[in-house]
């Protein structure tokens, strides 16, 4: 049997110009955004460059606008496997989205009335359903499982929760600040069953997996391409019948049907070349790690699965990752890892390290780490119910959290240093 290809992440990180840039700087703050290919810069150069104009003009330049996001389209839905690209719409970030789509079933509340949401999740998606109290929502508060792993989303729990009154269940598929895995296929399923939709915020997860929509079985998907190398941007997946059948705000003369329908304004178009550009860099790298050296290249295989080879790798290297940051913060003392633990369940979570030190600050530690010449962030991560739950104060934790560019090394580095801010602080 051939040995699977090692990942190559040293000729990954040649493909991210900022990690030289930024020279000793170590970036485990990727959770609040990645960097980025060159191929991605020289895209949103370009465009900004040859046709930066508006788009459904009869002049050159307009029309390589609109072509430009039709291959966008086309390139965004093979990302996630839509069943076609006029069911991706592109905005200004996944925050946009959730409100926009809440709104539009905020409208459609008759006898199902009840919105199931989560206290795993990150607030943007679940502020945006409670808001919707006053058009006559009743929200279901699902609660997460907390024990020695950190909490996690058992849809077990969500059963007894779902009856013929439920219209929609919101949920994340990954959470931003303890990096647990949400199981969205058993989510919908049992959702699908009682006659209700499934939301599923897929920002965390996104640079880490492979997602497919419709082995999934949500309804609505959103991302935020700035979290999958991409510039400032985000999109969403709706199922054409779902979304089509929402009363979403649109000017008169805009299609009442996806895509035109969420796309309201306009929006960054770019950055929706540089979405375009990072979605052909997870091509080539999909290329690259599933076929061979020796052997030349597979011109039958699709976009998607292009793509999901890429993915798979990806989370393959980053379970080891995984395992090295578990390996080095576990013989530090004083240091509490809030999520999975267990080495043979690294699949139930992504290289999202969320931690407290005994007696230090979450902020003190962060600071000190930065004052080392590594990124990593503080706080509640926007998700203050999830921190409650586990017991943490309301300065809430430490994250580190990597992406594929990241390396063992610099793992190495982050442990040394968060060694020196703990004793650090202790003497002070």
């Amino acid at each position: 049997m051939r040995e699977p290809r090692p990942f190559p992440v040293e000729e990954v990180r040649r493909r991210f110009p900022a990690l030289e840039h930024a020279g000793d700087f170590v970036f485990f703050d990727n959770a609040a955004g990645a960097q980025v290919p060159s191929t991605v810069l020289d895209a949103v150069a370009d465009h900004l460059l040859a046709r930066n104009v508006q788009r459904g003009g009869p002049y050159r330049q307009s029309r390589e606008v609109d072509a430009l996001i039709v291959r966008a389209r086309e390139s965004v839905a093979a990302f996630v496997n839509a069943a076609s690209p006029d069911e991706i719409a592109f905005g200004l970030n996944a925050t946009s989205f959730i409100r926009a789509i809440s709104l539009a079933v905020g409208q459609t509340l008759d006898r199902r009335s009840e919105i199931i949401v989560s206290d795993l999740d990150h607030e943007a998606n679940v502020a945006t359903w409670l808001a919707l109290e006053r058009a006559g929502a009743r929200i279901v508060w699902w609660k997460c499982r907390v024990d020695e792993d950190g909490a996690t989303l058992d849809a077990t729990d969500l059963e007894p929760l779902l009856s013929e009154r439920t219209r929609l269940v919101a949920c994340t598929m990954a959470s931003n600040a303890i990096g647990r895995v949400v199981d969205i296929g058993s989510v919908a399923r049992r959702a699908h069953a009682v006659g209700a939709e499934v939301f599923v915020d897929a920002v965390h997860f996104s640079p880490h997996g492979s997602i497919d929509v419709r082995a999934l079985g949500c309804d609505y998907l959103v991302c935020s391409g700035y979290k999958v190398f991409a510039p400032h941007m985000g999109f969403a997946w709706c199922r054409r019948e779902a979304i089509n059948r929402l009363p979403t705000f649109r000017e008169a003369f805009i299609p009442d049907v996806t895509p035109d329908k969420l796309e309201a304004g306009t929006y960054v178009y770019e950055n929706v070349a540089g979405m375009n550009a990072a979605v052909a860099y997870l091509e080539d790298l999909g290329r690259s790690v599933a076929t061979p050296p020796a052997l030349p290249a597979l011109p039958a295989h699709s976009r998607v699965e292009t793509i999901r080879a890429a993915m798979t790798a990806i989370a393959g290297y980053e379970r080891t990752l995984s395992r090295q940051l578990l390996d080095a913060v576990e013989t530090i003392p004083g240091v509490t890892v809030h999520g999975v633990t267990a080495r043979d369940r690294l699949h139930e979570r992504i290289p999202t390290l969320c931690f407290t030190v005994a007696g230090c600050r979450a902020s003190d530690i962060a600071e000190g780490l930065a004052a080392r010449e590594i990124g990593v962030r503080s706080g509640h991560m926007y998700s203050p119910r999830l921190m409650a739950r586990l017991g943490l104060p309301a300065a809430g934790a430490v994250r580190a959290s990597l992406v594929h560019y990241n390396t063992a090394a610099e793992i190495g580095r982050f442990a040394g240093a968060l060694r020196e801010v703990i004793e650090t602080t202790h003497e002070s």
